[in-house]
């Protein structure tokens, strides 16, 4: 029989788990500011109103209720300001009386979910970047995009996503 000397096996040391702890907490961090998933699944409705019927782009009263999920009442969406629909993506907007808009809410900078608006101006929390959801313009940077267009159609009092 032969001796050899039994070596204990050494783990990871302190500094290797706290090295490996950080790189996964900054890999979380990193992968939630360009995330497309959901901030929360409530809406958020600013401004005051009602109306009748449009599409995204503009007027149109002979728009039929699209293939959509069903978001809201025409009355619903305040006149001068917008209501947040977090589980769709989508906020809809009724720049002025009868004409509804909607657009991501996702942000052109890093693509962060957007929840919070104030009157008429969607804020992503994730840098700083403000937009207009009465035209989806930019009202502040870092972002320098608008917000994507998205369809809905008005049927009655009723405003699906196309």
């Amino acid at each position: 029989m032969t001796s050899e000397s039994v070596q204990p096996v050494s783990g990871p040391n302190r500094r290797t788990v706290v090295a490996a702890v950080g790189a996964a907490g900054l890999a979380v961090a990193l992968t939630a500011c360009g995330s497309d998933d959901d901030a929360s699944g409530s809406s958020t409705e600013q401004g005051a109103g009602g109306g009748a019927s449009t599409e995204a782009g503009g007027s149109s009263p002979e728009a039929g209720a699209g293939g959509g999920a069903a978001l809201a009442k025409t009355a619903d969406i305040p006149e001068g300001g917008g209501k947040v629909f977090s589980d769709e993506k989508v906020v809809v907007s009724q720049p002025a009386a009868g004409d509804f808009k909607a657009f991501s809410t996702i942000c052109t900078h890093r693509n962060c979910p957007m929840t919070d608006l104030k009157e008429d101006t969607l804020s992503c929390a994730c840098h700083g970047s403000q937009f207009s959801v009465l035209d989806g313009s930019v009202k502040k940077g870092p972002a320098t995009e608008p917000l994507a267009a998205k369809q809905i159609s008005v049927s009655g009092d009723s405003i699906t996503l196309a």
